[in-house]
């Protein structure tokens, strides 16, 4: 499977899940979905027969809200079935609305709490390079999380410990919660921040697969990585693109059939 047709199965099997749960944060998990399905399909080592390979590369999604699109991206490559999507936010279900590594095989840690998920990358990074393990870490924020005080507490400390085996993949798609970012906290020049924090710094277009592929691949740097990912919310939903509301608001009624219809008429 191409990168580009996991994207369309992010976008498409997000649609789903948000509209039978009714469930929050679909402009997030459309942002992120091209990021993760490079990763998953070109990027990382994986192994769905076998979650706990040692070998493996990990995924924080320290963006938490957005893990739909992590546990559509394990389901299409066989960690589970992909019928389970269904069950996603239902009382009961170990796809809870946050993604879980409870019961879930291929997440390797739960989140929602913003700012901890990339101190818990930075830690395993930490842990890979005392053991002189090959794999890499990986760990995808929200722009808006970077306002967390914890997130330059870690930024500090992986530049100190050179942590060149950890890349930070921010999803800078300009908005967070109940308005824009730079209504709320401006963030500036954010790859200038990173810069000043000693990281290796890559600015891309968060939607185009071979930048991507071409800012993930491991860089020839003993510096820990950063890649300001510039994105925009609802991304492949013409009505939810940049739109505020789409960060709680899930697709019901006539706004579910036309991003049925267009993710159909646009698939890969």
């Amino acid at each position: 499977m191409t990168s580009k047709e996991l994207a369309w199965k992010i976008r498409r099997d997000a649609i789903e899940m948000t509209h039978i749960s009714n469930g929050s944060h679909i402009g997030s998990i459309l942002s992120i979905a091209d990021i993760v399905a490079v990763l998953y399909a070109t990027i990382m080592q994986i192994y769905p027969d076998d979650p706990a390979n040692d070998q493996r590369d990990r995924l924080i999604l320290s963006k938490g809200h957005a893990g739909a699109a992590v546990y559509s991206a394990l389901a299409e490559c066989g960690f589970f079935p992909t019928e389970e999507l269904l069950t996603h936010y239902a009382n009961g279900s170990r796809l809870s609305g946050h993604v879980s590594h409870l019961g879930v095989p291929g997440v390797e840690f739960s989140t929602g709490s913003l700012g901890h998920g990339v101190c818990i990358a930075a830690g395993m990074a930490m842990a890979a390079k005392y053991d002189k393990k090959n794999h890499r870490i990986f760990a995808i924020i929200g722009d808006g999380e970077c306002d967390e005080g914890s997130v330059w507490e870690m930024a500090l400390f992986a530049n100190q410990c050179e942590l060149s085996n950890l890349t930070v993949i921010v999803d800078h798609n300009k908005i967070q919660g109940l308005d824009y970012c730079e209504n709320i906290i401006k963030l500036s020049d954010l790859a200038q921040k990173w810069k000043a924090f000693g990281w290796n710094v890559i600015e891309i277009n968060g939607h185009n697969h071979a930048q991507l592929v071409q800012a993930l691949i491991k860089q020839p740097t003993e510096k820990p990585t950063c890649v300001i990912a510039h994105t925009t919310k609802g991304k492949g939903i013409s009505f939810m693109e940049d739109k505020i509301v789409w960060h709680y608001r899930a697709p019901q009624g006539d706004d579910y059939i036309h991003a049925v219809e267009e993710l159909e008429e646009n698939k890969e």
